[in-house]
């Protein structure tokens, strides 16, 4: 089967081209997309030529964010056929690529990898994604809902990206009590936080009377928490919720806090699910965070807004 996609032939260069799909096997679906987002962390590295081996093999179809209906199926999953579905990916393309290959009009996928939108529209459902990575990052952070009712937990989130903005959201549906910083006043202006801090390049969110019991980095910039480690309580947590080519952080303020940093790699399983029963129950609202939205015809100039404009939060494609 011959299909539209979006292909990276080489770094930096964007190009909407066809493309041939693997046969759908017995345990597989095609899926008609409807929506895709471009993920401004994941795809910027894989544009770039950074993306770690075996990701990275020129051309290649990026994207691991679309939403669509399941139009076939193989033998063993005809159930899933007419169901609205979130996919992150697609699992089979022949001469070119897929990291995760869904920047794509037609997507044949395992069902195993599907999640049921149920509720949702299409628009959050490609958001589902992020939302189970601020959803893991907030469990690694140690923060649970309802457990903190005493005294709600200090959080300070930098950055305010998509997964800064959702890690604020799902944080305060926990009850904790949030501080958000960033460069972009477009973006802080967008931020549910009970503080929103303009980062200036001055410690901001240090108050000895107040310390921050956990930090969360949405950054993926080590310079962006060296700052604030001593606004961290003794005993405090660090999370990091970006990518870092390098752990490289002043060693004093870690010592004098006795803090603990943690990594969060993406979602676990049955977080996709968790997200989207969070977003369908209103616990947190996801629909504000996209902040433009084009046609996939135009994925070029897509993709440098979605990479260089700071005031874009989510570039959602309609296909």
């Amino acid at each position: 089967m011959i299909t539209n996609a979006i292909v990276l032939p080489t770094a930096n260069t964007v190009e909407l081209r066809e493309v041939e799909l693997k046969a759908v096997g017995d345990q597989d679906v095609l899926i008609h997309t409807h929506l895709t987002s471009i993920s401004a962390g994941t795809e910027r590295m894989l544009m770039r030529g950074i993306m770690p081996h075996p990701m990275l093999q020129f051309p290649v179809v990026p994207g691991y964010e679309t939403s669509g209906d399941v139009i076939d199926a193989g033998s063993g999953a005809r159930e899933w056929i007419g169901r609205r579905v979130y996919v992150g990916g697609n699992y089979g393309f022949i001469g070119v690529n897929s990291a995760f290959g869904g920047q794509s009009a037609a997507i044949v996928a395992p069902a195993t990898h599907l999640t049921q939108l149920n509720e949702l529209t299409d628009q959050q459902g490609v958001m589902l994604a992020l939302t189970a990575t601020a959803l893991h990052g907030i469990d690694i952070a140690g923060i649970q809902e309802g457990a903190h009712k005493e005294r709600p937990l200090r959080v300070a989130v930098l950055g305010q990206g998509v997964v800064g903005q959702l890690a604020v959201r799902i944080a305060k549906a926990r009850g904790a009590y949030v501080i958000a910083t960033d460069k972009v006043a477009e973006r802080l202006a967008l931020s549910t936080a009970d503080e929103r801090i303009l980062v200036d390049g001055k410690t901001m969110i240090a108050n000895p009377q107040s310390p921050i019991d956990v930090l969360i980095d949405a950054t993926g910039k080590m310079d962006a928490i060296a700052p604030h480690l001593m606004a961290i309580k003794k005993g405090g947590r660090v999370v990091l919720l970006g990518y870092y080519d390098t752990v490289a952080l002043p060693y004093m303020g870690i010592f004098l806090r006795e803090l603990t940093l943690a990594a969060s790699k993406e979602w676990a399983p049955g977080d996709l699910a968790r997200a989207r029963d969070v977003i369908a129950s209103g616990q947190i609202e996801v629909d504000s965070l996209i902040t433009h939205r084009m046609r996939a015809c135009d994925a070029a100039r897509a993709f440098d807004i979605a990479f260089n404009e700071p005031a874009c939060v989510k570039m959602v494609l309609e296909w």
